[in-house]
């Protein structure tokens, strides 16, 4: 496949590193899960008040819970399920990237009724990641043995195609134009892809061996990184072919990145065991320090008002009213 060139923003290659402001003002909600649930990814519904989804990746179900209440209800999703991501589809359901299935998974939101669609007989384990939808209301999804792939609902059929670089695929986005990227933990890149053809184009970081794990479209359609093995945060302009990129204080490890509607950029830090928050407008980070060890928040997702993670180490949810 073919690769775009890096165009470097030279002050964007610098090792720049900023000043930490600790948050005193805003203090995280937390909401405890199934014990030994260990939830992976969370994605809370649009609408204010909805409910908030994980995946309780230890134990094969969905996790529900209604933050007003605290109540959590789980759904079983099957035999051997593994469940890794999870998001809110277009019909206000949620959908899953299924591992230990290797299938993609919709839970019906009232009925709770399971229905999977696997991928094809021919395709090995695949290591399921992260799902998103393209505009056309196709589900892409990305699988870290080497493939990413898509579920076209008209006819109900699951492609898979081999990653261009081999093993990484790992986080996912869709851009307010339609275009789909992804992020190769392994290949240490980004790619974008052709929803038309499903042809992946990589594209290179200006840091080497950064560990581009997942990826997410602000609201001009600039794709934001998080590095997981250098811990940086980086900014892909698709308009311009340019980057820039910014160093989180410290020895940063950088899981996932999430922005919200008002263009902040979260991450979260597992050096620090914290969620950070990055302005771009004032290029300050903020952070927010677990009050237990070993938090292990992994993909942050959220709405209007709030940023929302999952503790896979304490076994529950995380809330961040956010300003």
């Amino acid at each position: 496949m073919a690769k775009i060139p890096c165009l470097c923003i030279l002050p964007a290659v610098a090792m720049l590193v900023f000043t930490v402001v600790h948050a005193a003002t805003v203090q995280p909600v937390y909401f405890d899960v199934g014990r030994g649930s260990h939830p992976h990814d969370v994605a809370a519904s649009p609408v204010a008040g909805g409910p908030v989804y994980y995946t309780a990746q230890a134990t094969g179900k969905l996790g529900i819970l209604d933050p007003a209440t605290g109540r959590v209800e789980e759904v079983a999703l099957g035999a051997g399920s593994a469940p890794h991501g999870v998001i809110v589809g277009p019909d206000g359901a949620p959908w899953i990237t299924d591992g230990g299935q290797n299938a993609i998974v919709r839970v019906d939101p009232k009925t709770r009724e399971v229905r999977r669609w696997p991928l094809p007989r021919d395709e090995s384990y695949a290591n399921l990641n992260t799902p998103t939808f393209d505009h056309n209301g196709r589900l892409w999804f990305t699988g870290q043995n080497g493939v990413y792939g898509k579920l076209d609902l008209a006819t109900n059929t699951v492609t898979v195609y081999p990653a261009p670089s081999g093993n990484g695929p790992y986080g996912m986005t869709t851009t307010p134009s339609g275009d789909v990227y992804y992020a190769s933990l392994a290949a240490d890149h980004i790619a974008r892809i052709d929803p038309r053809t499903g042809a992946a184009t990589v594209i290179e970081p200006p840091t080497p061996r950064q560990g581009a794990r997942r990826v997410w479209s602000d609201s001009k359609g600039q794709v934001w990184v998080s590095y997981w093995n250098t811990g940086h945060v980086g900014r892909y302009d698709p308009a311009t072919g340019s980057w820039r990129e910014w160093k989180l204080p410290g020895n940063a490890h950088v899981y996932s990145v999430w922005v919200d509607p008002g263009d902040r950029v979260w991450l979260t830090d597992w050096s620090v065991n914290a969620i950070v928050r990055f302005d771009p407008a004032t290029e300050k980070f903020e952070r927010f320090e677990s009050n237990r060890a070993n938090a292990g928040v992994r993909q942050m997702q959220g709405r209007a008002g709030e940023a929302w993670g999952a503790e896979s180490g304490n076994d529950r949810l995380v809330m961040i009213p956010a300003r």
